[in-house]
């Protein structure tokens, strides 16, 4: 498994290195966080995976990366995805803020209902 979330830094010479910020476990941790990351204006990251089942199924999350004030980050789950009906499920796209500092997203929705997806939001 080589799921995870990470920063490049241009160093000297042009060169890129990578580091990592959080490396996803698979199954209740997630797995394949596509959509990349945004930036609250604490420094917090937040996006979605793909997968990530929970006690009820599921299929994917939304996360929050929460950076420790001595270096390293953690996780938190704000919203585990159902799949259909209850919600979306299966979030490859980036999340965005609003002025007000609502996130909102976009997931799946195909299997069951033969409609396209949803739109979420997530209020802190």
């Amino acid at each position: 498994m080589d799921w995870h979330v990470f920063k490049l830094t241009l160093g000297a010479k042009g060169k890129w290195y990578e580091h990592v910020l959080y490396m996803f476990q698979g199954n209740q941790d997630g797995a394949y966080p596509m959509g990349g990351v945004v930036r609250d204006t604490a420094g917090n990251l937040y996006g979605t995976t793909v997968a990530g089942i929970n006690t009820h199924g599921g299929v994917g999350q939304l996360f929050k990366l929460v950076r420790h004030s001595r270096g390293g980050w953690s996780k938190l789950v704000l919203h585990y995805f159902e799949g259909p009906p209850r919600d979306g499920g299966d979030s490859p796209a980036p999340v965005v803020f609003d002025a007000a500092g609502n996130l909102y997203g976009t997931a799946y929705d195909a299997w069951d209902t033969g409609c396209c997806g949803v739109v979420f939001e997530y209020i802190k």
